[in-house]
């Protein structure tokens, strides 16, 4: 709970920030000061006070605010807001339109809202998920009338609710003076990154320069999101202090009197602060920016605390939300950071012969990522072994990107030759970024997991507090050191290369890709395979081929066009000869089906279309085309069950038995299966839909597995897989792999009987326990009757709890 919110793992991670910030500027404190710096701490302790009075007043206005209930019940409303924020596409692996990037979610504020006979005016955060077509020009600042059905809000802030939105904004209000100059100003930059610029350096010194990333392509910000550079691309407290330090540098230059050069400098801020758009969190940003800026100008860190304390009071009364936004307690953190540890790191280094600009450019970015470390992975649930590296290295070209972009953007309106000239002297900073995040992000194994929540922060931070404490002892440094350099040795083989992984003979393999499906099948001819499905995440599918050897692709299968499945084409596809790309008869979303021909077509190789009844032959496998088994007419891409039910299903016969490959599909298509008469029994069963509750018995008994493949998310949303079909099959006698538990999954060939499969997980390289004798599973005999097999006796889905 923070203050008087319930708001689970985010909650306290923002909590647990800002107590750290607490502690930092407590342990600050000398003793000569400690008299006069006890009545403060007093006071902003009672200012904390007020603000958690404050900020549980709104909490308990939004927990009895009508909306709520209304939300509840799904219920049709009409709303005017204001928009807080630029509307942002939204690409996650869920179902139909909503999951694609033809939709945008929208942060407003809540002006009036009518739903059946009730009609409120009140004010409240709300999001909206709207259409792109009619939302995505629109501005920060302006007034419309929306129109949907309410859902409730699911996260741990302060919004009322959510509204799933039809059709396009309606009585649109004019948009602030200040927001349409920023906004000139930010198309005058896009434009002139695109014509001095390559496509991926393009979208992204936009991004660098003032936060807008709408042209970036999906694979740099996929490497940087595995690198952990993605804050580089969002509007922060960096950027403010790169500007305004910028000025304030060049006025010291020309030695201008300290008043004045401070108060340019912040006009440079406000003025950038307009560019970026002033949106909450562009704001909260110039805050932390100013404070950082203020620290670095008097060359007095410790005089910013009282300051960053103040700071943070008023950004909590003003905007109460904040208290659990763990971006804030991330900019909270790296400016704390910035103004106590890393001008002691940077005097540290200069004792050490370092030049003074090479002693900065290393403390700040390190200090930021030790700070921030605990409430990275307390929120994530892993620990990235590059993003410390992958920081250190970029820091001499972020600032030189950042301030060439500024110039580009303000100077657009009036040469497009000169902002075009001032993004082309980008390009060296701006390549230099993308090919750190393309490296980094290619690292096998550079993500761990880690206990998440308040729990995995606090390990994490007790771990790095204990290795600082012994560090500035000269003895334990040299054993630090040494175990350091030791580990270093023994982890980075094996997770370069695993031992035992891949086990020797896989002749399938299901690649932990998060929530989505990606399948990797092997063609009897060494590094070469066929791929079914790509997963949501270039890095993820990318990874699980390297790890498997996989310098070919004999074909990619893409069952079907969700985002989950072909997210990680382009992933899959870099790096490797491709013979070809098949896709089924079924077209839509027609966003995707577009994203897919615009990557094969870049990788060069043809796109084909897989009918039922073709066959695929290579040395070792053989593939069959089972469905989909009605002709595809058409198809709501809105509805992702018609979507899931054009899923290519295809039976595979390999040296360690059959497997079928279902991909989503549903009731009616599994029924059609059913109906057709093709030879669905298999050894293995990649189990439908991640395990949904959306599989008939009938189905399951016609295809008998001995083990099946769950290809899961861990902790998705959708509450996949199902525990009553998971418990049927293991009370059936199959054998069941999860990719949420167990990682990447092999079907390998028995070794004792060479008859069957058996399953082995990346993480326990040992086979799972064999089954002796013929293959014959466990909890019945293998009849192909629909009706009365070892499933259940009547027909129907799987019992389940989930959607």
């Amino acid at each position: 709970m923070l203050f008087g919110i319930t708001a689970g793992p985010l909650g306290g991670i923002a909590g647990a920030a800002l107590a750290v910030v607490g502690l930092i500027g407590a342990l600050a404190r000398t003793r000569r000061r400690a008299g006069r710096t006890g009545p403060a701490l007093i006071a902003a302790a009672g200012c904390a006070l007020a603000a958690g009075v404050l900020v549980t007043t709104h909490a308990v206005q939004v927990q009895g605010h009508p909306l709520r209930v209304a939300a509840e019940r799904g219920s049709a409303a009409t709303m005017r807001v204001v928009l807080l924020d630029d509307p942002r596409a939204i690409t996650t692996a869920g179902y139909g339109a909503s999951a694609g990037e033809d939709r945008v979610l929208v942060a407003a504020e809540l002006v009036s809202v009518s739903v059946g006979d009730g009609n409120w005016t009140s004010g409240g955060n709300v999001l909206l998920i709207a259409p792109a077509e009619g939302w995505r020009e629109l501005l920060p600042g302006q007034e419309v009338r929306a129109e949907g059905l309410l859902v409730p809000a699911q996260r741990s802030d302060l919004t009322i609710a959510v509204l799933r939105v039809r059709g396009p904004a309606a009585e649109v209000g004019p948009a602030p003076c200040w927001q349409t100059a920023a906004g000139t100003l930010r198309d005058g930059l896009r434009d002139a990154a695109a014509r001095a610029l390559p496509e991926g350096s393009a979208g992204l010194l936009p991004g660098l320069a003032v936060g807008d990333t709408r042209n970036q392509t999906a694979e740099v910000e996929t490497d940087f999101r595995a690198a952990g550079l993605t804050h580089l691309t969002a509007v922060s407290g960096a950027n403010l202090a790169i500007v305004g330090g910028a000025v304030l540098f060049l006025l010291r230059r020309a030695k201008a009197d300290p008043r004045l050069a401070a108060l340019l400098s912040g006009l440079a801020i406000a003025a950038f602060v307009v560019l970026a758009r002033p949106s909450p969190s562009v704001v909260r940003a110039a805050v932390m920016g100013g404070v950082a800026l203020l620290a670095l100008a008097l060359g007095r860190g410790r005089s910013a605390v009282p300051a960053l304390a103040v700071a943070v009071l008023v950004l909590l009364l003003v905007d109460p939300a904040l208290a659990v936004d763990v971006g804030f307690a991330l900019s909270v953190s790296a400016t704390a950071a910035l103004v106590l540890i890393a001008p002691g790191w940077a005097r540290a280094l200069r004792r050490r012969g370092v030049p003074q600009g090479a002693a900065e450019a290393l403390a700040v970015p390190a200090a930021a990522c030790l700070v921030t470390a605990p409430l990275i992975a307390g929120l994530s649930g892993q620990v990235s072994l590059v993003t410390v590296l992958a920081n250190l290295v970029v820091v001499p070209a972020v600032a030189p990107a950042t301030v060439l972009g500024v110039l580009a953007a303000t100077l657009s309106p009036l040469s497009a030759e000169v902002a075009t000239a001032c993004a082309w002297l980008a390009k060296p900073a701006v390549g230099w970024l993308i090919l750190v995040a393309d490296r980094a992000a290619a690292v096998p194994g550079s993500v761990v997991p880690w206990p998440d929540g308040v729990l995995g922060a606090a390990l994490l931070a007790g771990i790095l507090l204990v290795l600082l404490v012994f560090f500035r002892s000269p003895r334990w440094r040299a054993l630090l050191l040494a175990i350091l350099v030791g580990l270093l040795l023994v982890l980075i083989p094996t997770r370069v290369r695993e031992p035992g992984w891949p086990p020797s003979g896989w002749t399938v393999v299901a690649c932990d890709v998060g929530q989505g499906d990606g399948l990797v099948l092997a063609t009897g001819t060494p590094g070469w395979a066929v791929l079914v499905d790509a997963g949501p995440d270039d890095g993820l599918i990318d990874g699980c081929l390297s790890r498997l050897g996989v310098r070919g692709l004999a074909l990619v299968v893409l069952s079907h066009l969700h985002a989950d499945h072909i997210g990680g084409l382009t992933g899959a596809l870099r790096g490797r000869a491709v013979s070809g790309v098949a896709v089924g008869p079924a077209r839509e979303p027609r966003w995707a089906f577009e994203r897919v021909v615009r990557e094969t077509a870049a990788a060069g190789a043809p796109l084909v279309e897989l009918d039922r009844g073709r066959r695929l032959t290579w040395p070792g496998l053989v593939l069959d085309v089972l469905a989909p088994v009605r002709p595809v007419a058409s198809v709501d891409p809105d509805d992702g069950t018609q979507v899931n039910d054009t899923s290519v299903v295809l039976r595979a016969r390999t040296p360690a038995g059959s497997v079928l490959l279902t991909g989503d599909v549903e009731l009616d298509a599994q029924a059609d299966l059913l109906a057709s008469g093709s030879p669905l029994q298999a050894d293995v069963l990649k189990i439908p839909h991640h395990g949904s509750r959306y599989s008939s018995l009938q189905f399951l008994n016609a295809v008998r597995p001995r083990a099946a493949l769950v290809s899961v998310g861990a902790g998705n949303s959708y509450r996949h897989p199902n525990p009553g079909l998971m418990e049927a099959l293991t009370r059936a006698g199959v054998t069941v792999r999860r990719t949420d538990q167990s990682g990447d999954v092999a079907v390998v060939a028995d070794p004792d009987t060479h008859r069957g499969p058996e399953l082995v997980a990346r993480g326990s390289p040992l086979p799972a326990p064999r089954r002796r004798g013929p293959p014959r599973a466990r909890g019945g005999p293998r009849s192909g009757r629909s009706g009365s097999g070892r499933f259940g006796r009547r027909g129907g889905r799987a019992p389940d709890n989930d959607r």
